[in-house]
């Protein structure tokens, strides 16, 4: 009788363990809360203005992920209120305190404007 609860408190012990790992494996996939911005961006010297779309991806610690027009940027940087990062050379400044966009293609052309929440 009493190797038979030593048997049945190690199997509780394991499915308790089991269950927490995938409570903490559910946790760290949960998506964080998305922020959608649309951007108006003008251009120069093409003096066009182009709508884009920007999502950050945070929780309650930092943003983990950025998507630019639907395409997720491979690196960005967060410093204080600002993000940056790039894609498809363009260079890209994110203020989050101004909701504003700077941008500037390696020095052949610039973009600059206001962004405003799409949530």
């Amino acid at each position: 009788m009493h190797a038979r609860k030593k048997t049945a408190s190690a199997w509780i012990w394991v499915w308790t363990a089991a269950l927490a790992l995938l409570a903490a494996e559910v946790a760290a996939a949960a998506p964080g809360h998305d922020v959608r911005w649309s951007c108006a961006v003008a251009y120069l010297p093409a003096r066009s203005t182009w709508v884009r779309e920007v999502a950050i991806e945070h929780d309650a610690r930092r943003v983990r992920a950025v998507r630019i027009d639907g395409v997720a940027v491979h690196a960005f940087q967060v410093h204080e209120a600002l993000i940056l990062t790039a894609l498809d050379n363009e260079r890209i400044v994110l203020d989050t305190a101004t909701l504003s966009w700077r941008s500037d293609f390696r020095g052949q052309a610039s973009g600059a404007g206001r962004c405003e929440r799409v949530d």
